[in-house]
């Protein structure tokens, strides 16, 4: 058995890339809009993973995009993506500084907590051992759901 990858529904195409590609960090590997059935299929790829993705076709997100509008509920419900990297200070500056709330800190410099634009939560987790705390981690809030 092997892991392929794992779809979400969105509601805006632009949105969606705009957090994953610009702010999250992910790569569009591929896109594949189908009339006939008004619906349109992104895969995107973390960095680490992008040759493996373009080889395998795993591991992915698949996005799915459906043209006409829908109402999706229930993002927490799913559960949550999950990415590691290396220096989880600069990503959770890197998307505040886009715009993105952290809805849980990475008060313990090792896990934060973000949401996507349909309310997906993704979580962020340190690469190796947790990095020393320190603020404005240290004392931020939790911020909503994570």
């Amino acid at each position: 058995m092997q892991y392929l990858h794992t779809m979400i529904r969105i509601s805006d195409v632009d949105k969606s890339l705009n957090f994953f590609c610009n702010k999250l960090g992910l790569v569009q590997v591929s896109r594949n809009d189908y009339e006939k059935g008004r619906f349109s299929l992104i895969f995107l790829a973390a960095p680490e993973d992008l040759e493996r993705a373009k080889a395998d076709r795993a591991p992915m997100v698949e996005l799915t995009y459906n043209w006409d509008p829908e109402e999706y509920s229930g993002g927490r419900n799913f559960g949550h993506l999950a990415y590691r990297v290396d220096n989880i200070y600069e990503v959770c500056q890197r998307l505040m500084d886009g715009g993105i709330t952290i809805n849980r800190p990475p008060r313990d410099g090792h896990m934060a907590f973000v949401r996507s634009p349909d309310n997906i939560s993704i979580e962020i987790l340190q690469r190796g051992e947790s990095l020393p705390p320190k603020e404005p981690w240290k004392s931020m809030p939790n911020n909503g759901e994570w």
